[in-house]
């Protein structure tokens, strides 16, 4: 296993309707699920450790501490980047943070002009630890057949 502190990765997604609180049922309002947010800053931390597992291991997440504190409304793009922060054993500790991607004028979405901070939709950490996967998916009771039918695509806007 080549795991190390400071693998890191960076996920871009632009905002859907299928992204929004109220497709999530998180909320009543069209702009970006905080779920959603959760979802791709956990994209990130696996795409950190795509190339970086031994053959046969995967990671699955155990815990997370988030902070969503910019609303995204449908057609932002959004940029995620996540960095392995901590390594114990099999546990991994990732920080990560959430911003806006500049529009191509230079400024930030909504015409804000008070920096890079204002470019920031949330952040925090995604705990996950590195399991065997047949052995993960057999303890919970899924088939190798069901596993294949089972794998998500990650976008990656």
């Amino acid at each position: 296993m080549g795991l190390a502190a400071g693998l890191r990765a960076t996920v871009r997604h632009v905002v859907t309707e299928g992204d929004t609180a109220i497709e999530a049922g998180s909320g009543d309002v069209p702009v970006l699920a905080t779920p959603r947010l959760l979802a791709l800053a956990e994209a990130a931390c696996v795409a950190a450790l795509e190339s970086h597992l031994d053959e046969g291991m995967t990671s699955v997440g155990t815990g997370v501490g988030l902070e969503h504190r910019r609303a995204s409304p449908v057609g932002a793009e959004i940029e995620v980047e996540a960095e392995l922060t901590e390594l114990t054993g099999r546990k991994l500790v990732f920080g990560f943070v959430a911003r806006h991607v500049r529009p191509r004028s230079g400024g930030p979405p909504g015409g804000d002009t008070d920096g890079d901070e204002d470019l920031v939709v949330g952040g925090g950490t995604v705990e996950r630890i590195v399991v065997d996967r047949a052995t993960f998916l057999a303890r919970a009771g899924v088939r190798p057949a069901d596993s294949a039918a089972q794998t998500p695509v990650v976008e990656r806007g």
